[in-house]
């Protein structure tokens, strides 16, 4: 049977993803790149704003029009919305975020049993989904209650996968299969609430362990951690990065910097623990990226908390981010609270934050104009039979374009970085240095 996968929204669903078409080519399925072509359609839907519930709609309406015999819709959307799902005309089966763990074995009516084993090499997804980072879910679920976070609902409860699963997945995204080098050279751990990862063990253990493990006992080139919660880190994380292969980079939320906006949001810090923990990350690793979230227009959010964020971030200049116009999402507390801002405020609040994130974004780039970085190309593009537009991603997440005689895929090179260009950092391969 030949499969079509697509996800919408976060790294979580991109690593389950990647975990049906293990799974899926393991009972001997044909993985293939367009709905058009399949027989079977299965979208893995997200709901974390009103926008990706549009997009998740309009991801199954597609798989539908494109005429495949089977299509089955799973994620947070359709888990909190199983009747409309289910009553989309076309739609074969709606599997829930509970039973999503057995969703292959659900899909072509065999015994879950059958997975029980060695994942096998890595083999590129077809289509939208080629990567050459491999996304791999340590944990999910949340315990944490902030009062915007419709996903918490939707995923339930914290739950961790335990070492050896992991492991055994890291190893098999790291081999490749066929004459094509498809391991992944960088591994970047998920999860809703990865930070919390361990803590429901019957032995409690942490984040700490895992990566030192991971480290220890695996070859991996590269390894990335995604978004963490900033109460989940002590001092003792950060000697971790005395490991090269660990990426310069860490994601925390922030949300905004006002300290009473905080407490409406129910977010388990405060500016100040903060603005104390960027500061101990950049003392242990001085060239680390720190990136952040942002939500513009939270319910309550007066001119002076706004201002106060405002502030926030021009102290702590941040490498990046992703700014969000606060979106109401039915079952949250946040969406019963007083003093909703006017949506145009909103917009124009996020249009405001984005500009600040931007520039010291620029300023944390031209850091390295000059320096010597390892990228991982991504994307190759070939201009002629002698050219190749190449662009790809460092450890601490900046994006790098080049120009090569050669197609240099998913390999890692040196580049000098030599300006700023129109997309991004540019940069010259060095050949002949390690």
């Amino acid at each position: 049977m030949r499969i079509y996968l697509d996800s919408i929204g976060c790294r979580l669903n991109q690593s389950e993803i990647e975990t049906y078409a293990r799974q899926f080519r393991a009972a001997d399925h044909t993985l293939v790149p367009s709905p058009n072509e399949a027989d079977l359609v299965v979208i893995n839907t997200c709901t974390v704003t009103n926008a990706a519930d549009s997009d998740s709609r309009g991801k199954i309406r597609s798989a539908v029009r494109s005429g495949a015999d089977q299509v089955i819709v799973t994620g947070c959307w359709s888990t909190l919305n199983q009747e409309i799902a289910e009553k989309i005309p076309g739609v074969n089966k709606v599997i829930s975020n509970a039973e999503k763990t057995n969703l292959v074995p659900l899909a072509l009516e065999i015994p879950a049993e059958d997975f029980d084993l060695e994942p096998v090499a890595r083999e590129l997804i077809p289509g939208a989904r080629l990567r050459t980072r491999a996304f791999i879910k340590v944990q999910d679920g949340c315990d944490n209650r902030c009062t915007f976070c419709i996903t918490t609902i939707a995923r339930g409860p914290g739950k961790s996968r335990p070492i050896p699963e992991i492991l055994a997945d890291i190893r098999a995204a790291l081999s490749s299969s066929g004459d094509l080098d498809t391991g992944a050279k960088e591994i970047v751990l998920t999860g809703v609430h990865l930070g919390s990862w361990g803590h429901d063990f019957q032995n409690p253990s942490n984040l700490f362990n895992l990566v030192r493990t991971i480290l220890n006992e695996t070859s991996v080139p590269r390894l990335r951690l995604s978004s963490l919660e900033p109460w989940d880190l002590d001092e003792q994380f950060f000697s971790l990065w005395d490991d090269p292969r660990l990426c310069r980079h860490l994601h925390l939320p922030l949300q905004s910097g006002s300290a009473s906006v905080l407490r409406r949001m129910a977010r388990n810090t405060t500016p100040e623990s903060f603005a104390k923990l960027v500061s101990s990350a950049r003392a242990a690793c001085p060239e680390i990226a720190i990136t952040t979230d942002l939500i513009a227009g939270f319910p309550g959010e007066t001119d002076e908390e706004f201002l106060e964020t405002i502030e926030y971030l021009q102290d702590l200049s941040f490498s990046g981010g992703h700014v969000f116009t606060y979106s109401e999402r039915p079952g949250t507390a946040a969406a019963q609270m007083p003093g909703q801002v006017p949506f145009p405020l909103r917009k124009e609040r996020n249009a405001e934050l984005r500009k600040i994130l931007a520039g010291s974004a620029l300023q944390y780039q031209e850091l390295f104009i000059d320096q010597i970085l390892s990228v991982l190309w991504e994307s190759v593009i070939e201009m002629n039979s002698e050219s190749w537009n190449l662009s790809g991603l460092t450890d601490n997440y900046l994006r790098i374009h080049s120009q090569a005689p050669n197609n240099f895929w998913n390999q890692i090179s040196p580049v000098l970085i030599t300006g700023n260009g129109d997309h991004g950092l540019e940069g010259v391969i060095r050949t002949g240095q390690p």
